[in-house]
């Protein structure tokens, strides 16, 4: 693990306290739950946490991309460049997504239009945002193919003549084609094998570097995370349970959800007759209690962890927790300081 730098102190977003929620027939799942994060320019900040936690929803809230109905936004902000988009109408975010923020979803199978050439799918992004004609834009988009390792005279073929990696390297460049302040990638490297994993991540990393772009990946894989970004947030049940540097989160885990996910992953430098997963299944958001969400799968779980929603606390500069334990006056178990799950 290399800690990288942040390029920039400015701050490109800003999501605040924000709640959202489903309603269906069985009842209201509460996705999101007053999650609050910054992201910096020339960042790459790491969301990080197991399916159901909630963090499609947040990159979904931020692109505008929220189903209505079923899904509402009950609270909170979500400022591009100082720019509120929470209530904008639909005609207005088709103006930011793609120009300002670029997503690259999680399965590039059905990202893609079957029935139009990939070259005609980026350059309709860039026609749909720049005033440009249409042999231009397929100039520029036949660059952009160039650019993420296809040859500009694939441009005329289809989504199936291609593989699984060549697909989300297109998806790419889509997300890219106008040089969008923010990209967000909804775990990237689903259904591809560990060598094109690899390429389409160092593909991300070198059109960062070439652009500025700020970056929110979202992944269930730590060791992505550790190769990739600046930052981490690890999100359980709807909220940031524990963020900081990739030092706080790998070397200095404070949260029994964040020490358990490193629990359940091998190491080669430390032999183990058993590894120590975290018990139970993600909680219900359509039944999440009103004290902490992890308690029924915390080991060090006591009854003070029910009298209400644990806040948060800021254990060394930048570093926070949401945890009881992580204050200073709690009476903390032996193995909370061994760092075991």
């Amino acid at each position: 693990m290399v800690e990288k730098n942040i390029q920039n102190n400015e701050t490109v977003l800003e999501v605040d306290d924000l709640v959202v929620h489903y309603n269906t027939e069985e009842g209201v799942a509460e996705a999101v739950n007053g999650m609050s994060f910054t992201l910096h320019k020339g960042e790459t900040l790491g969301l990080v946490g197991e399916t159901g936690a909630g963090k499609t929803s947040v990159a979904l809230a931020i692109m505008g991309l929220l189903p209505v109905p079923p899904s509402q936004i009950i609270r909170g902000s979500i400022k591009l460049n100082g720019e509120e988009l929470v209530g904008k109408k639909n005609k207005e975010m088709r103006s930011i997504r793609g120009d300002k923020i670029g997503m690259i979803f999680q399965d590039p199978m059905t990202s893609l239009n079957p029935v139009m050439s990939v070259g005609d799918q980026i350059a309709e992004v860039i026609r749909l945002h720049e005033n440009i004609s249409k042999g231009e834009a397929s100039v520029k988009a036949g660059k952009m193919l160039e650019k993420v390792g296809i040859a500009a005279d694939r441009y005329k073929e289809y989504p199936h003549q291609f593989s699984g990696g060549m697909k989300q390297r297109v998806v790419i460049a889509i997300a890219l084609a106008c040089n969008p302040n923010i990209l967000i990638a909804d775990e990237p490297t689903t259904a591809l094998d560990v060598t094109i994993q690899a390429q389409v991540l160092e593909l991300i990393n070198d059109l960062k570097k070439d652009y500025g772009t700020s970056v929110i990946l979202i992944t269930h894989d730590l060791g992505v995370v550790a190769e990739t970004c600046d930052r981490c947030a690890v999100v359980y049940a709807g909220e940031i349970v524990e963020s900081g540097s990739l030092e706080d989160i790998f070397l200095h885990a404070q949260h029994p959800y964040t020490k358990g996910l490193f629990g359940s992953i091998p190491r080669l430098d430390v032999i183990v007759e058993r590894l120590h997963p975290i018990k139970g299944l993600m909680s219900d958001p359509m039944t999440l209690p009103e004290y902490c969400s992890f308690y029924d799968r915390c080991d060090h779980a006591c009854e003070e962890c029910k009298q209400g929603e644990p806040a948060c606390m800021e254990v060394s500069p930048g570093h926070i927790v949401r945890c009881r334990l992580a204050h200073p006056e709690a009476m903390k178990p032996e193995s909370w300081e061994k760092g075991q799950a």
